[in-house]
């Protein structure tokens, strides 16, 4: 029996433990994971407050001042923002107010002042109703409505400042002149010269505070690149880092010296895929076929080229008669064709076929291959002195890889045309004045234009960023060559200015004179564009509030979902290029009908409608003046032209032209014309058939003998009574 009863109270006793355990795993389980205290100046600090829906209206009126940081746990600027803003938490709730019997007074509790955060990711509903729309947004709250908003990423001083003056609007006169701030991710105040002045104003007037902390970025800014210095001055004008320092740009080495021997090697399947495909060495090959005469004539200049590039560049060539699967592959169009090669991506030569084209095109290629090379506002200066066009990518630390993987399979494509850099150079921000990341420019002569879309797919879009690049890869007056002339002509009406460039002081004058048009023009244009776009949005504007005036959903969308369509690839483009009048002088007397030794001339080309302006609207020639060129496009540009255009072509040649280019225009009403003509020729053709086949039977002739009297005659015309 004893035995018995202690096996009941040893089970007792051992439901009790697993029910009490039970209970303390289900209430650890409720539980938040604690978060860890954190240590400042070596004095303990809390847990910064998190806000909720729930602990929302009782934190925000049981303080005075409360400062928020709304932020997604996502976003790159909020966590390159993060450690700022808790070393500011931390600072603060360490400091102690100045004055006597204040040494131990507790910063929260003396200002009543806290510091919080809402992850408006989890409480969406909640930063809405706050009026955020960006992140990081901080604010601070007086009493629980908001008296003041920060949005981005800021300098610590900037958030300083406003924290101060809220401080001594509660405990005046217990604030220092100035303090010594801490760089962000410290646990100590610095002991060196970062102060604020603050007898200054910082709140209103962020860039006349004397301050030399940290600016916005430099943590990212170090992080990124080791060689930043972490302790950077800052511009007092626009806060950002003067010591900035560019990334060394350092070309991948390559496996072996390309090109050892300076010969063209031959390439089979096997060995193109091994040598080219595979690798990330660049590669210049010719696709030929042995009996095509173009590749024959060319072959002393490809052997030529491949000794000049011994060491360089990799040379190459395919026979598609041999490697006919090979070449069908490639999806050649013709022999030769020309194509640079770096790893798996191509790009055709299309240029002249020359020995010092193809070198000036491998030098070109060879330095673009190398990668997209970092610059700062000095080394850009210097590139701007030797290049004519240079697209400039501006990035930040929120820039992702998939970023600058689309950037990498641009380069290819603007060998022989224009240089592309990449740039995070304050200064260069604010000359160009960028203030979103990514973004693409293109600068042509110091005079920038800009890549409007901004969204990531459309920056990570590179057939469209392409195509862009395209349209402004020109310089704004380049010189006209067989290389580039289908380019500068086509699908545009040309300023083509004829130059004699042996007149070295009249060529420089009239160069400077027409660039000086073209400048103009442009801004012009983007002028008129731009009143075209605000039009366009007061008119929707007014639709909107039409429709909500009148209570009409059905309109109120219709008018909403209306898009402001401003693609400019409709309009006839003007552009601007010179040609060497001397060196073209025959085709200039061909195709104008003066020549060069007469003076300098201007004429405005329509190549796709074959004609060309002269003279102005006086009937004077047109010369290289901006007055002269600017007074004759606007009258050019007109519809109809204000001035009677010339043909390059004769009348009968411009019959068919006509007749071509309406049935290139407009295929579907050429056709339904011509079937139309077709179909009536043949129902007339088929009723003349029709008679031809029932004989010669005329009705005349039957008539006569049956032929009646007239009134009042009878026969043989006597009369009768």
């Amino acid at each position: 029996m004893r035995w018995l009863n202690l096996s009941y109270l040893l089970g007792a006793v051992s439901l009790a433990a697993v029910a009490t355990a039970a209970s303390s795993s289900s209430t650890d389980s409720d539980e938040e994971p604690t978060r860890e205290n954190t240590y400042f100046n070596q004095k303990k600090v809390p847990p910064m407050l998190e806000l909720t829906p729930d602990n929302w209206e009782k934190e925000s009126k049981a303080t005075k001042w409360l400062m928020v940081k709304h932020y997604s746990p996502w976003c790159p600027h909020c966590i390159d923002f993060a450690p700022k803003y808790q070393t500011l938490y931390e600072f603060y709730y360490t400091s102690t107010p100045q004055g006597s019997g204040n040494e131990n007074a507790d910063f929260t509790t003396f200002y009543d002042f806290k510091f919080a955060s809402i992850n408006c990711v989890a409480y969406y509903d909640l930063c809405s109703e706050h009026g955020i729309g960006s992140y990081p947004t901080t604010v601070l709250y007086k009493d629980g409505e908001a008296v003041e908003t920060v949005k981005g990423v800021k300098n610590l001083n900037i958030l300083s400042g406003m924290i101060e003056d809220a401080l001594e609007k509660t405990k005046p006169g217990t604030r220092p002149a100035k303090i010594t701030l801490p760089e962000p991710g410290a646990h100590s105040t610095p002991d060196g010269p970062a102060t604020i002045d603050l007898s200054k104003p910082t709140k209103a007037e962020p860039a006349k505070e004397k301050v030399v902390a940290e600016p916005e970025g430099t943590a990212a800014a170090s992080k990124a690149d080791p060689s930043a210095d972490a302790k950077a001055k800052v511009d007092e004008k626009t806060g950002f880092n003067i010591d900035y320092q560019a990334p060394v740009h350092k070309a991948p080495k390559a496996a072996s010296t390309p090109n050892p021997n300076g010969s063209s090697i031959s390439l089979s399947a096997e060995t193109f895929q091994a040598k080219v495909t595979m690798t990330q060495e660049p590669w210049f090959i010719k696709f030929y076929a042995p009996w095509c005469h173009h590749c024959q004539a060319m072959a002393p200049n490809w052997e030529q080229l491949a000794k000049q590039m011994k060491g360089k560049l990799n040379i190459g060539e395919v026979n598609c008669d041999a490697e006919s699967r090979l070449c069908k592959d490639a999806q050649l169009r013709g022999f030769p064709t020309i194509l640079f090669f770096k790893g798996g991506e191509r790009v055709e030569y299309d240029g002249l076929r020359g020995l010092g084209d193809f070198i000036q095109y491998a030098e070109k290629a060879l330095d673009i291959a190398s990668g997209v090379p970092e610059v700062d506002e000095a080394s850009f200066k210097a590139l701007e002195e030797k290049e004519e066009v240079i697209f400039v990518y501006f990035y930040d630390h929120a820039t992702t890889s998939e970023d600058f993987i689309a950037l990498e399979r641009l380069p290819l494509s603007l060998i022989g045309h224009a240089k592309l850099v990449k740039t995070r150079d304050p200064k260069l921000y604010e000359r160009y004045k960028i203030t979103t990341w990514p973004r693409l420019l293109v600068s042509r002569e110091g005079r920038p234009t800009y890549y409007t879309p901004l969204t990531p797919k459309e920056m990570r879009d590179t057939h469209q960023v392409l195509n862009w690049m395209k349209s402004v890869w020109l310089p704004i007056v380049p010189e006209m060559t067989a290389s580039n002339a289908r380019e500068i002509m086509d699908g545009k009406i040309v300023v083509l200015g004829i130059l004699n460039r042996d007149d070295q002081d009249s060529f420089t004058v009239a160069k400077r004179e027409m660039k000086s048009a073209a400048t103009e023009w442009m801004d012009k244009q983007i002028q008129l564009f731009q009143l075209e776009r605000q039009e366009l949005r007061d008119a929707k504007q007014l639709r909107i509030e039409e429709a909500e005036d009148r209570g009409d959903q059905r309109a109120l969308r219709a008018a909403k979902s209306i898009r402001i369509n401003m693609d400019k690839t409709d309009r006839k483009q003007v552009t601007f290029a010179w040609v060497d009048g001397i060196f073209w002088q025959r085709w200039i007397k061909t195709t104008y009908g003066f020549d060069v030794k007469d003076g300098d001339r201007v004429i405005i080309n329509d190549e796709d409608n074959r004609r060309y302006w002269d003279v102005t609207i006086t009937g004077n020639y047109i010369v290289p003046s901006r007055t002269s060129i600017l007074e004759t496009v606007n009258k050019v540009t007109a519809s109809p032209p204000k001035i009677k255009p010339k043909l390059t072509i004769g009348a009968l040649e411009k019959i068919f032209f006509d007749i071509k280019m309406t049935f290139s225009e407009h295929p579907y009403l050429s056709m339904g014309c011509i079937l139309g003509l077709g179909l009536g020729c043949a129902s007339w053709f088929r009723g003349r058939l029709r008679r031809t086949a029932r004989g010669h039977f005329r009705l005349e002739d039957s008539v006569k003998e049956f032929k009646a009297p007239l009134l009042g005659a009878a026969n043989g015309g006597a009369k009768v009574d």
